[in-house]
């Protein structure tokens, strides 16, 4: 089974302060062991570096990189997801909807993937799946 996994579900995992990081913390251990396709864009890469990085220090961006993108297989976005996705921010025409949300739901609607680890309520918007465990 393949699982999107999104900003929100990185950085709860990387914060211990976060009020999801006992679930998001279980939940990717559950996904680590039982051989699930981990997937995420380049964009969420860079999205998730910068806020951790600003956020929490230089050390959460070494911990992201050593222990959790080598087990990632990432989608480099191109020209026409990016364009579509901008396509898709512009029709939903909702300002909190980020335009990496979109990216990530244009490459999750190309990949057929329904399942996303994330703790943000817009992919259950678009008719998404979430994969949490308790």
């Amino acid at each position: 089974m393949k699982v999107f996994l999104d900003t929100s579900a990185f950085l709860a995992v990387l914060d211990e302060d976060d009020e999801n990081h006992e679930s998001a913390t279980n939940t990717w251990n559950e996904l680590i062991t039982n051989d699930k396709i981990l997937i995420t864009s380049n964009y969420i890469i860079v999205e998730t570096l910068a806020l951790a990085q600003h956020r929490f220090g230089l050390e959460s961006v070494r911990v992201f990189q050593e222990d959790i993108y080598p087990l990632l297989q990432i989608v480099w976005m191109d020209k026409l997801t990016h364009e579509q996705a901008i396509n898709n921010l512009l029709t939903f025409s909702r300002r909190k909807l980020s335009y990496v949300d979109c990216t990530s739901f244009q490459v999750m609607r190309e990949l057929s993937i329904e399942g996303v680890f994330c703790f943000d309520e817009h992919f259950v918007e678009q008719g998404f799946t979430v994969v949490i465990h308790s």
